[in-house]
C-alpha cells in the first residue's frame, strides 16, 4: 500500500508562544488550511512549485494561519477521502491542485458548505468552490520561441501527460512558438498518461530523441525529460519549476508558474471574511507564469527577445490564439479574430507543425 505523508507548519511559533505566555487573552486561533498535491513535493515539478506557494503565503501571513499536506494523492476515490478528511481535521480553506481533482472536490464541498475550497486548473464551481488556473499556454509560446532559435534539426520532442484542454493548449502554443521562428518545424508529441510516472516519462523522453528531435520538453511533474536531455547531450525546456540543477548543460530554460501571491490573497480574504467564490486565470500580466532557469547555451541576445515575447503578450499586442489556427489535419478552427477562453478549454485538437493523430480521452 503506498504511503502518503502528511505535513503540518504553524508560522511564527515563536510569537504565538509569545503571546500564550502574556495571559488569558488568547489570541485569535489561526485559520487552517490544507493542500492536497498529486505527486510527491519533492525538489522540482508542479507539487513542488505548489509547495513553494504555500511556504510563500506562510512567510507572508505568519501566526495567523496553520497548514498541512497531503502528497502523492491518486486522483480519484482516494483524493476525496483526503479531501473530506482535511475538511474532518478543521481546515477551513483546502486547495486541491490538480485537474482530477475536480470531481471530488465539488463532491466534498457540498458535504461541508462552511468550508471553502480552491481548485487548481479546473471548471467546476460552486457557492463554497473556486478554481484558479495559470495561463500556461502564454509562457509555452514563449519556450517555443526559445526552441526555434536553438533546434537544429528542426524536430522537437514533448512528453504530455493527458490529452486534456490544459496540455492541449501547452503543445499547441509551443509548436505556433517553434514555427514562429523556423516555420517548417515540427513537434512529436508521446502522451504517457500520468502525471508523475518517471520510468515512463524518461523512455518517452528518449524514444522522442531517438526520432531526430535534437530538444525535448514536458508537461509531467517530474525532472526525467530533463535528464534525459542531459545523458543525451541533447536540449530540453523544464516546465512546472526551475530544473537546472537536474540538467546543468541540457536546459534553455524553464516554464515556472507561481502561486505564492494568489494563495496568500485566498487566505487573507478568508481572514477578513470576504472570500468568494471565483474563477482567476492569470498569466504573464498577472505574474502567474515565467521563463527562468536560463542554461549556458542561451545568449543575452536570445534572453532579450524571449523578453520580447514576454512583454508582448502582458501588454496585450501578441496574441498566442490568434487566427488563423488549422489543426494538423488541415480544418480551419478559427479564421479571424483569436480564441476566447471558451475556445481554449476547449481545445481537443493539435495544430499545424504536431506530428500524429490526438488519442482523445
Amino acid at each position: 500500500m503506498k504511503t502518503r505523508v502528511i505535513r503540518q507548519t504553524l508560522g511564527a511559533v515563536t510569537a504565538a508562544a509569545c503571546l500564550w505566555a502574556a495571559g488569558p487573552a488568547a489570541a485569535q486561533e489561526p485559520l487552517k488550511i490544507g493542500f492536497v498535491y498529486v505527486s510527491p513535493v519533492g525538489e522540482a515539478g508542479w507539487s513542488w512549485q505548489q509547495d513553494l506557494g504555500r511556504k510563500y503565503m506562510e512567510k507572508q501571513l505568519g501566526d495567523k494561519i496553520k497548514t498541512q499536506y497531503v502528497e502523492d494523492v491518486p486522483e480519484g476515490a482516494d483524493a476525496e477521502r483526503v479531501i473530506r478528511d482535511l475538511a474532518q481535521q478543521g481546515n477551513k480553506l483546502i486547495f486541491t491542485t490538480s485537474f482530477g481533482f475536480m470531481n471530488p472536490t465539488i463532491k466534498v464541498a457540498k458535504q461541508f458548505p462552511d468550508v471553502k475550497f480552491v481548485h487548481s486548473t479546473g471548471y467546476k464551481t460552486a457557492p463554497n468552490v473556486a478554481t484558479t488556473n495559470a495561463r500556461f499556454y502564454q509562457a509555452r509560446y514563449v519556450a517555443g520561441v526559445l526552441a526555434g532559435h536553438k533546434t537544429q534539426t528542426g524536430v522537437v520532442g514533448y512528453v504530455g501527460a493527458y490529452p486534456i484542454p490544459e496540455v492541449l493548449q501547452g503543445i499547441n502554443a509551443f509548436t505556433r512558438g517553434l514555427r514562429s521562428v523556423k516555420p517548417d518545424a515540427t513537434v512529436r508529441v508521446i502522451m504517457v498518461n500520468s502525471w508523475f510516472d518517471p520510468g515512463k516519462e524518461r523512455d518517452a523522453a528518449l524514444a522522442l530523441l531517438d526520432q531526430g528531435a535534437d530538444i525535448v520538453t514536458h508537461h509531467t511533474d517530474s525532472t526525467a525529460t530533463v535528464q534525459a536531455a542531459e545523458e543525451r547531450g541533447k536540449w530540453a525546456i523544464a516546465y512546472h519549476s526551475d530544473m537546472l540543477k537536474f540538467g546543468p548543460h541540457a536546459q534553455l530554460g524553464a516554464v515556472t508558474h507561481h502561486w505564492g501571491p494568489y494563495f496568500t490573497r485566498e487566505a487573507q480574504a478568508m481572514l477578513d471574511g470576504t472570500w468568494k467564490s471565483d474563477q482567476v486565470w492569470g498569466g504573464f500580466k498577472e505574474h502567474m507564469v515565467a521563463i527562468e532557469g536560463f542554461g549556458p547555451a542561451v545568449d543575452d541576445a536570445l534572453k532579450a527577445e524571449v523578453k520580447s515575447k514576454e512583454d508582448a503578450i502582458a501588454n496585450g499586442t501578441l496574441n498566442v490564439f490568434a487566427a488563423p489556427i488549422k489543426t494538423n489535419e488541415g480544418k480551419v478552427v478559427l479564421a479571424e479574430g483569436a480564441l476566447d477562453d471558451k475556445g481554449l478549454n476547449a481545445m481537443d485538437y493539435y495544430v499545424e507543425g504536431v506530428v500524429g493523430k490526438l488519442q482523445k480521452n
